[in-house]
């Protein structure tokens, strides 16, 4: 059973730095991409960042410059560095393994977290 269980959110203040990290467990053969996802109230859920397996990464506009998304040298793993935090980035964030097969499966299919809170207010 593949599960992405987040960690790190909290409370900070506007100009602060927060760290999150997602870890994927369960019999993983290979992912092709992780990534954070945010969903503020009464909004979308948008895309905040991506790596890919052959470390390409793309940050929304919004995040550029200011977040940073690695993997911590593991397939597994996923984390996202935030600094220079406005109270526009509270949200929920969340974890997403895309394109993610398991050992003894040819299917592949998108996964996801449960979600860690980022509030940024001073």
């Amino acid at each position: 059973q593949v599960r992405l269980v987040e960690s790190g959110g909290g409370l900070v203040q506007p100009g602060g730095s927060l760290r999150i990290s997602c870890q994927a467990s369960g019999s993983i053969f290979s992912i092709n991409a992780m990534g954070w996802y945010r969903q503020a109230p009464g909004k979308e859920r948008e895309l905040v960042a991506v790596i890919r397996s052959s470390g390409n990464e793309y940050y929304a506009d919004s995040v550029k410059g200011r977040f940073t998304i690695s993997n911590d040298g593991s397939k597994d793993t996923v984390l996202l560095q935030m600094n220079s935090l406005k109270p526009e980035d509270t949200a929920v964030y969340f974890c997403k393994a895309e394109g993610l097969r398991p050992y003894g499966d040819i299917q592949m299919r998108d996964y996801w977290g449960q979600g860690t809170q980022v509030t940024v207010s001073s």
